[in-house]
């Protein structure tokens, strides 16, 4: 009599672009494989990985998740801030790596080989290595369907003139691609760089291999929601939203979120001790700096709006500096401020002493906020947050704009007074508690992101 055939457990890689905002909503999806019992194998790039190391704290921890790496193929005094030195050096040696790393797993794991790849959107040309392994081709996009939306439709701006060749709009002031998603106006595009037209050439490069990633991947997953965004879901082929990808969906609640600083928790007791509703949580992220005037402006500001507020203030904020504060500001605030240099983001937006969201409209924390019911103010730093940031103020009205002055600096006077608005505007609080319950929706038994979640997974298994 035959013997039965013992089922090979499905084994997924999963590889993000080298960046926070990369490796966080990542790491998030592939804790949610991982609790389905599929097990995943993550790979940063050794420094990341060692930066990810080093920040988690004791009881995080990834069930069903292997932590590895590969070289970058950087000496050590390069620049790995610099996305474009980082992204010609993985293109030229990343494949390699990949191609040994999925050798060696296979050979290790008869049972488990490497089934399936997941690759950022960003380095989506290592899928080659995903067909010439036999494993499954996936694409993972961490940020709006909207972009990706456009860059998939590049090729019909360009014939139709609304483009040129490198990405500058020609002829219209704006590019519409339909109801419910926002128009781009000049200068919005997720590669615009309009005061440096070689840094744009270079992203508006990457936004077309994007495009040709899209066509190869055999799904493209998705950090959005058909509740969210369901109109820009429908012009891209292949999407499988499964968003908002959020720590608090998972079960292995102290999973870690992949994060690149020691998140400073003592701010989370800070809140605690803050009347409901009342704090400004102030976060730019993990890119986006400022000159030290423009701190300046912000620290008055916070102060002059007589509210309290936490402040994420990286080591790097001020042009790659630590931040100086105006004379006498942290004595002055020290009874209603706390300033921190990492946050806790998903705990900090849903405690209910926070009432709005200053920041920078990334789309990880875009989702986290509009997930939790906060309203935002929006300060955009580049790419597509001025995109996500029109999403927010004109589509979904939960934030307003900060406006720069004729300077390009948002004054103290200007984040005083956007601050009081928000604060007064009910309409904003009852539109963000609005779009918090239809994005919750979606992940909710009955809701598109868990079911195109559960295809997905079931897929896997097969």
């Amino acid at each position: 009599m035959a013997m039965a055939v013992i089922g090979k457990r499905p084994h997924v890689l999963a590889v993000p672009f080298p960046a926070q905002g990369h490796v966080m909503p990542l790491m998030k999806l592939s804790q949610k494989i991982a609790n389905c019992g599929i097990k995943v194998t993550f790979v940063n790039t050794e420094y990341v990985h060692a930066k990810v190391l080093a920040a988690k704290s004791e009881d995080e921890e990834q069930r069903g998740i292997e932590l590895t790496s590969i070289p970058d193929g950087l000496m050590p005094e390069d620049d790995r801030e610099n996305a474009f030195i980082i992204t010609e050096s993985l293109v030229r040696t990343m494949p390699g790596y990949l191609t040994d790393l999925v050798e060696k797993i296979n050979w290790e794991n008869e049972d488990q080989k490497i089934s399936c790849i997941i690759a950022d959107i960003a380095i989506g040309w290592i899928l080659d290595v995903a067909k010439k392994m036999g494993a499954e081709p996936v694409a993972f996009l961490p940020a709006a369907a909207a972009g990706m939306a456009l860059i998939l439709h590049i090729p019909k701006l360009i014939e139709a003139g609304n483009l040129d060749i490198n990405g500058s709009m020609m002829q219209s002031e704006l590019i519409d691609l339909g109801d419910e998603i926002p128009p781009w106006k000049r200068n919005e595009l997720s590669w615009s760089f309009s005061s440096d037209l070689k840094t744009q050439k270079i992203f508006f490069e990457c936004c077309l291999t994007a495009e040709e990633t899209a066509h190869q991947a055999k799904l493209l997953l998705s950090n959005t929601s058909l509740e969210i965004e369901s109109s820009a879901c429908k012009l891209i082929p292949k999407i499988c939203p499964v968003g908002p990808l959020l720590s608090s969906n998972n079960s292995n609640s102290s999973a870690s979120g992949g994060s690149f600083w020691v998140e400073d928790t003592t701010c989370l007791s800070w809140l605690d001790n803050q009347p409901v509703g009342s704090v400004i949580y102030v976060s730019f992220g993990s890119i986006a700096i400022f000159t030290q005037d423009q701190l300046y402006e912000l620290a008055l500001g916070l102060e002059h709006s007589g509210r309290p507020f936490l402040w994420v203030v990286r080591s790097n904020l001020a042009n790659g500096s630590p931040a100086e504060y105006p004379n006498g500001f942290q004595e002055r605030v020290a009874n209603r401020a706390k300033i921190v240099e990492w946050a806790p983001q998903e705990k900090v937006l849903a405690h209910s002493s926070v009432g709005c969201f200053l920041s920078h409209c990334g789309w990880n924390s875009t989702m986290e906020g509009l997930s939790m019911g906060v309203p935002f103010l929006c300060w955009p730093y580049f790419a597509d947050q001025f995109h996500n940031q029109n999403y927010i103020c004109d589509l979904w009205k939960i934030g307003l704009r900060l406006n720069p002055d004729e300077n390009g600096l948002r004054s103290s006077h200007e984040i005083k007074t956007r601050i009081a608005m928000l604060f007064s505007d009910h309409s904003i609080k009852e539109n963000s508690l609005k779009v918090k319950e239809m994005s919750l929706e979606s992940v909710n038994e009955s809701g598109s992101s868990f079911q195109n979640f559960e295809t997905f997974i079931n897929h896997l298994k097969k």
